[in-house]
């Protein structure tokens, strides 16, 4: 498969704590905020009852603050007597979140906050603490592999043809707010020059694993899926290293350039929010690993194979000559393929 039109079902799970969201049948558009919430540290212990000189059963009685309250350094959050009077004060600003059966007060710093924001035109059919999940129709292109949050910008070209390797003097603040079609390959120091150009994402055929190393650290794997809030947005369509992209994947992008689009992380697809009637929908042609090992590249031209082979990692199995050379049949896969 490559570019479809279609019905999609968009599902964008919630941290703990959003303090609201959308009600089913709400309609949306790709960018609007579904839900937010504030990110917490470790609780501070402040001693409730014995300070104040009551029975912990007593301290709801005094207190001053309810719990879930926002409190900043200083805040009277429980006081007792008048003339000689004994209080609990917050030693830093945060969140009050539990009063335990001792009569202690334990209060979060804020660190942080979050908002989920809606990858897809259409209507809200689940809303729970878990998940919001949206339907919508828009032209769709699954990929490999997705970083960073979710982006959502109007689609432009950063590259003048599918195999080109996007070059950083292509990347300056006119992209801001856009997401960026980056050719063949785009390397750390132009996920990182975008990020700081404030482009929304960047969507490529590869991007060497080193270099998303550099940029999103060690967690990052084959499976993608990094989502800090700060991190740029990146998605392989069709591995790591170097991948020229098929026309079937480019020509579409061109045409769909000036449309606004959306990079769905969770899934790692990217969502274009143009007219059915704008083009066909488009098969892409097999992917093949470039020789034993390396980038990846489209299957193209005349194939046959070549019997047992012996490959230069001491493997053996079925060769498929290309007009590239020989690779493995088993480094031969549908574009749509787990990878």
């Amino acid at each position: 498969m490559g570019w479809r039109y279609e019905r999609w079902v968009v599902e964008h799970p919630l941290p703990l704590g959003a303090s609201a969201r959308p009600a089913v049948g709400t309609s949306v558009r790709a960018g609007d905020p579904l839900a937010s919430g504030t990110l917490l540290g470790s609780p501070v212990r402040v001693e409730g009852g014995r300070k104040l000189g009551v029975e912990p059963e007593d301290v709801d009685r005094v207190a001053r603050v309810r719990i879930g309250t926002d409190v900043t350094r200083g805040t009277v959050l429980a006081r007792t007597g008048r003339r000689f009077a004994r209080a609990v004060t917050a030693p830093v600003d945060g969140r009050l979140v539990h009063r335990s059966f001792e009569g202690d007060f334990y209060i979060a710093p804020i660190t942080g906050t979050w908002t989920v924001r809606a990858s897809m035109d259409g209507t809200v059919v689940r809303s729970d603490d878990a998940a919001v999940t949206i339907e919508g129709s828009a032209w769709g292109l699954g990929g490999v592999a997705a970083y960073g949050p979710d982006a959502f910008g109007e689609l432009a070209l950063g590259v003048d043809a599918p195999a080109d390797e996007m070059a950083p003097a292509r990347v300056d603040v006119k992209q801001s707010d856009k997401i960026l079609v980056g050719g063949a390959r785009i390397a750390a120091e132009v996920i990182t020059r975008a990020h700081a150009c404030g482009v929304a994402g960047l969507v490529a055929g590869a991007a060497p694993a080193g270099g998303l190393r550099v940029v999103y650290g060690e967690e990052v794997t084959a499976a993608g899926g990094a989502t800090v809030e700060d991190r740029p947005t990146v998605l392989c369509l069709l591995g790591f290293g170097n991948g020229p992209l098929p026309n079937e994947i480019y020509l579409p992008l061109v045409a769909f350039s000036g449309k606004r689009a959306a990079i769905h992380v969770g899934s790692a697809r990217l969502f274009v929010f143009a007219p059915e009637a704008l083009l066909d929908a488009l098969d892409a042609p097999p992917l093949v690993l470039a020789g034993d090992f390396g980038g990846v590249r489209p299957l193209e031209g005349e194939t046959g194979l070549t019997g047992v082979t012996r490959f230069p990692s001491d493997t053996y199995c079925e060769g498929l000559a290309t007009k590239d050379g020989v690779v493995p049949v088993p480094n031969v896969l549908p574009y749509d393929a787990p990878r």
